[in-house]
C-alpha cells in the first residue's frame, strides 16, 4: 500500500513539474521570449565584457569611466600606472583599487581591507554595521609604499568614529591597517616635500592634523583652516547671504610652492571648490572650479581627485550621483587659469561627456572591470564583495569544482544573512543571470538571486517540508509563489535600469526561455550613499536549514542597452 501511494505521489509531482514547464514555455513565448542565445551555453568570455566601456576606439572617451558605484574616488600616478581608490562602506573586502595605463580603461586589482575585526557585528553577531566600514578613501604613494586612509563614521551604529591608515608595498597587498583613536572625517592625506605628513579633514569646518613621519599616528593636534559655507550656486555666503553648504571630501596637493585643497559642496546637486594658500595652515582663498550637471541632471559633478600626467597635463576624476545605481567616476581635463585648476576643455568650470583621451604616452586596449564569473577559479573574483564579513566555513569554490557553494546560515531575512555575495548593478541598464543547483537545500532554506539595497527583492527557491517552490519577494513580502518545483537546476535573471530605477525578475527551467515572476522593485537608497547590487544568497529562518547547500554554476552580467544608449563594448 505504501509503495502504491508513493508511486501515485510521484506521478502527481511529475505532472505538476510538466505543467510548470509548459506554463513557462507558453508565457515566455507570448510575453517575454528572450531573443538571445541560450544563457546556459554562453561562456564567461562571451559575456564578461558586455558592460559599459568608456573607450570609443577612435581616440575619444565617453563618461562615465565606470557606469556603477565607485564613489569618493581618489587617483594617483606611479610611473606609467594610474591607481584609483573608492569607498565601499559595509562591503567586504573593502576599499577597492583599480589600475589603468591611460585613465580611461580600468581593471580592478585589489582591496586594502580583507575584513573588519574591530566589532562582532561585522560577523552579524549581535546586530549589523550597515553604512560603517570605509568612507572617503585617500590614496598616496610615498617612498616605495602605498598609503590608503579612510574614516569610519560616528553615529551609524557606533558612538565614536575613527580614522584608519593602510600601508602596502603593492596595491595587491598584503596591506597592514592601523586604527587611530582620532576621528578624521573625509580625510585627505598629503606628504609634504619637507618630510612632514598631514591630513586635511572635516565637514563644514576643515582642519589640518599633522601625522608622524610614518603616517601611523597623530603628531600634533588639529588646526582649523576653513569654516566658510556656500550657497547652492557655489558662492561663499557673505553679507548675510544663505550659505547652507559646507566643504568636505578634501584632497590636498602642492603645486608650484602653493597648497591646493579641492573639496565638494552642495551635496548630490553640488559643485567643486578649490582652496589655495602659501601655507598648509592658511589663510586660504577660494574659487569654484566646477559646477555642471549636464551629464545627468540635476546631479552635479562633485568630489574626487586630480592627477598630473608625465607630459605635464592635469586631469580630474570626479564623481556624479546617479541615484540607486550609484555614484560614478567622470574624467575631466584641467586647464590652469590664473593659477587655478579649472575643469573643462577650455577651463570653463564644466565637465565633459565625450572628449579626447588623455595623452599618457601609453596605448592600452579597451578593458573594463570583470563582472561575469564561471566560478572555475579557486579564488573568488575581485568583482565580488560580501555583505559584511563572510563566514569562511560556509562558502567554497573547491568543494564542487566549477561551482560557488553557499551553505545556509540562520537568518530571519536577507538583511541579516551572512555570506550574501554581491557585485555592482551596472547602468544605464544591466541584466544578471545565474544557474543554480538546489538539490542540496534543506527545509527552511531560501536560495537565489537578489537586487540588494533597502528595499531589496529577489527570486529564489524555497524548501519547506521536503517540497520546493519558486518565490519572488519584494521588500520582505512574498508576492509570487509557484509550487511543485522538482528539478535540480533553475536559472534566475534580474534586470535593472536607471529608467525609473526599476528592477524585475524572471526564472527559467531550461536556461533558454525566461518567465517573469512577481512585481517590480522600485530601487531605493534606504542605505544612503550605497548603490543597489546584484546578490547571490542562501539562508534559512529555521535552524533545521543550517548547512543546506546552494551551488551556483555561473553568473553572467550583460547590458541590453534597451534605452537606446549604445556604448561601445569591449571586443566589438
Amino acid at each position: 500500500m505504501a509503495s502504491r501511494i508513493r508511486r501515485e505521489l510521484d506521478d502527481i509531482l511529475e505532472r505538476s513539474r510538466l505543467l510548470l514547464l509548459f506554463a513557462s514555455i507558453l508565457v515566455a513565448t507570448c510575453t517575454l521570449a528572450t531573443p538571445s542565445a541560450s544563457a546556459r551555453s554562453e561562456t564567461v568570455d562571451q559575456v564578461r565584457q558586455r558592460s559599459w566601456c568608456p573607450d570609443n576606439g577612435n581616440g575619444t572617451f565617453t563618461n562615465p569611466l565606470m557606469w556603477g558605484d565607485w564613489p569618493d574616488p581618489d587617483v594617483i600616478r606611479v610611473g606609467d600606472d594610474f591607481f584609483l581608490s573608492s569607498t565601499s562602506m559595509h562591503y567586504v573586502p573593502g576599499c577597492p583599487i583599480a589600475k589603468s595605463k591611460d585613465l580611461v580603461n580600468w581593471t580592478l586589482v585589489g582591496y586594502a581591507i580583507d575584513r573588519y575585526e574591530e566589532d562582532p557585528r561585522w560577523d552579524m553577531k549581535g546586530g549589523e554595521l550597515y553604512l560603517n566600514g570605509s568612507w572617503a578613501t585617500t590614496l598616496r604613494y610615498h617612498k616605495g609604499h602605498f598609503y590608503l586612509g579612510f574614516c569610519t563614521p560616528e553615529g551609524w551604529g557606533t558612538p565614536h568614529g575613527h580614522f584608519s591608515m593602510c600601508v602596502a608595498n603593492s596595491v595587491a597587498g598584503p596591506w597592514k591597517r592601523t586604527i587611530f583613536p582620532e576621528y578624521l572625517y573625509d580625510p585627505g592625506l598629503f606628504f609634504d616635500d619637507d618630510g612632514r605628513v598631514y591630513v586635511v579633514h572635516g565637514q563644514g569646518t576643515l582642519y589640518v592634523t599633522e601625522l608622524a613621519a610614518d603616517a601611523l599616528s597623530v603628531k600634533r593636534p588639529a588646526v582649523r583652516i576653513w569654516s566658510g559655507g556656500f550657497d547652492a550656486n557655489g558662492n561663499l555666503g557673505i553679507k548675510g547671504g544663505s550659505a547652507p553648504f559646507g566643504l568636505e571630501g578634501s584632497h590636498v596637493y602642492k603645486i608650484g610652492g602653493r597648497y591646493y585643497i579641492t573639496c565638494p559642496g552642495g551635496g548630490t546637486e553640488g559643485f567643486q571648490i578649490c582652496l589655495r594658500s602659501n601655507r598648509i595652515t592658511g589663510p586660504y582663498e577660494w574659487k569654484r572650479i566646477c559646477k555642471d550637471d549636464r551629464a545627468y541632471p540635476p546631479n552635479g559633478l562633485h568630489q574626487g581627485g586630480m592627477v598630473q600626467l608625465k607630459n605635464g597635463d592635469w586631469w580630474f576624476v570626479i564623481m556624479q550621483d546617479r541615484g540607486p545605481i550609484g555614484r560614478v567616476p567622470m574624467l575631466v581635463p584641467i586647464k590652469w587659469v590664473d593659477g587655478w585648476p579649472m575643469l573643462g576643455e577650455r577651463g570653463e568650470g564644466r565637465g565633459v561627456v565625450t572628449s579626447t583621451r588623455p595623452n599618457t604616452g601609453v596605448a592600452q586596449p579597451p578593458v573594463t572591470p570583470a563582472t561575469s564569473d564561471e566560478f572555475k577559479s579557486r579564488r573568488l573574483g575581485l568583482q565580488w564583495q560580501w555583505n559584511h564579513n563572510p563566514d569562511p566555513a560556509n562558502w567554497s569554490l573547491t568543494e564542487r569544482r566549477g561551482y560557488l557553494r553557499l551553505r545556509a546560515g540562520v537568518a530571519d531575512d536577507l538583511t541579516h544573512a551572512r555570506n550574501t555575495l554581491t557585485q555592482r548593478v551596472q547602468g544605464p541598464s544591466s541584466e544578471a543571470t545565474t544557474q543554480l543547483d538546489v538539490s542540496g537545500l534543506r527545509d527552511g532554506d531560501t536560495a537565489g538571486l537578489a537586487v540588494f539595497e533597502f528595499p531589496y527583492a529577489y527570486a529564489a527557491v524555497r524548501q519547506e517540508m521536503g517540497r520546493r517552490s519558486i518565490v519572488m519577494v519584494n521588500d520582505g513580502k512574498v508576492v509570487a509563489i509557484l509550487d511543485a518545483f522538482t528539478s535540480r537546476s533553475i536559472w534566475f535573471r534580474a534586470s535593472a535600469t536607471d529608467d525609473g530605477f526599476r528592477a524585475s525578475f524572471a526564472y527559467s527551467l531550461d536556461g533558454r526561455r525566461f518567465v517573469p515572476i512577481g512585481n517590480t522593485l522600485s530601487m531605493g537608497l534606504g542605505l544612503p550613499w550605497t548603490a543597489n547590487r546584484f546578490a547571490l544568497f542562501n539562508f534559512s529562518p529555521e535552524p533545521s536549514g543550517a548547512g543546506g547547500v546552494a551551488d551556483f554554476h555561473w553568473f553572467h552580467l550583460r547590458m541590453p542597452h534597451s534605452d537606446g544608449i549604445t556604448p561601445r563594448s569591449v571586443g566589438e
